[in-house]
């Protein structure tokens, strides 16, 4: 009875030993050509990804497979986490994501690796184990010297200014407050400017609206706002200028700039942006390297992206699609979103 009952447990033993290779094996399966790429932005409404998503389907166009978008309606990982598990369940052989929480997706996706769907991220990162590469659209800290620079020079380097971020667990905007107030600790120049709140405004343009002006109610002092989210940006220029504070306070921070154009002609808001259609564009090309195993996310690997050129993976996977800009009256025509 014994020897029975040991045969038995080494037979579950080699069975899950067996189904643990099988999953193994699938999240390495190389396709052999074009897969579907499930595109998962933080939140559906938000133009920004709309316009990523008419690079990756540009990017589709040229070299097979599709990208389809699927995204909550809000910008929580637990709805992130339900979209993870649809895509795979629609057997698609990518997913792109750009995360709401960094840490909270990562057992879902890693989940979806085990099934053999492969997982890139882009515009905000996941936990690196849960993923091939990052496809980022600048470097994070350029982006956040870039976005402190300009409120500096707005507010001529004195005076009280606040953040307005998208929601406390955003990768991105949390790494590019990090490194502002570093960034403001070490230098001479910044000694004069005091960041007196980080406020939140959820995704919602509403939320943004009610932050924007809460915050000029709150520090009547206050002379510039930072605000590094696309929906965030002219929501609060609409309220500002509503409430006749557009100029006393002045705005900077990330926004398609063709939605807050005459506030930038007129001086009182300034821009720090880049190409967002590209940005889809070099994620589908990445995104299908990956599935193909021609790009594993080590250091040092390069990759072509049709009319972007060539790309080479950086530190952590990291792939950059180039520097940004700070948008002013010279130069806002350049920009066509």
């Amino acid at each position: 009875m014994k020897s029975h009952l040991v045969k038995s447990l080494l037979l579950a033993s080699s069975l899950v030993a067996v189904a643990s290779l099988a999953s193994v094996a699938s999240a390495e399966e190389c396709a052999t050509g074009p897969v579907t790429v499930g595109f998962l932005p933080k939140l559906d409404t938000d133009p920004y990804f709309q316009v990523a998503q008419t690079g990756a389907e540009e990017a589709a166009a040229e070299i097979g497979g599709k990208a389809i978008k699927q995204a909550p309606s809000q910008a929580t990982a637990e709805a992130q986490i339900e979209f993870i598990n649809n895509l795979v369940s629609q057997k698609v052989g990518v997913i792109a994501i750009s995360a709401n929480d960094a840490n909270a997706v990562a057992p879902a996706l890693k989940r979806a690796m085990q099934q053999g769907v492969k997982i890139v991220s882009y515009d905000s990162d996941v936990a690196p184990a849960a993923r091939t590469v990052f496809l980022n659209q600048a470097a994070g800290d350029s982006l956040a010297e870039m976005m402190l620079e300009s409120m500096g020079k707005l507010i001529d380097y004195d005076g009280e200014f606040a953040i307005l971020s998208s929601t406390p667990t955003a990768t991105n905007q949390n790494a590019w407050i990090d490194f502002m107030k570093a960034k403001m600790a070490a230098e001479p120049k910044y000694a004069k400017m005091k960041l007196v709140q980080v406020a939140y405004g959820q995704e919602s343009e509403q939320v943004n609206q009610q932050q924007a002006l809460g915050l000029a109610q709150a520090f009547p002092n206050l002379k510039g706002i930072i605000i590094p989210a696309g929906i965030g940006l002219p929501a609060a220029a609409r309220a500002m200028e509503q409430a006749g504070l557009l100029g006393k306070i002045k705005l900077t921070g990330l926004a398609p700039a063709t939605l807050i154009k005459k506030y930038i002609q007129d001086g009182s808001v300034q821009d720090i942006w880049w190409n967002v259609k590209d940005l889809g564009y070099l994620t589908y090309f990445a995104a299908q390297a990956v599935a193909q195993c021609k790009l594993t996310g080590k250091e040092g690997e390069t990759f072509k992206a049709g009319r972007l050129g060539d790309y080479t993976v950086g530190k952590g996977g990291e792939v950059l699609l180039g520097p940004a800009d700070i948008v002013t009256p010279a130069n806002v025509e350049e920009f066509k979103f």
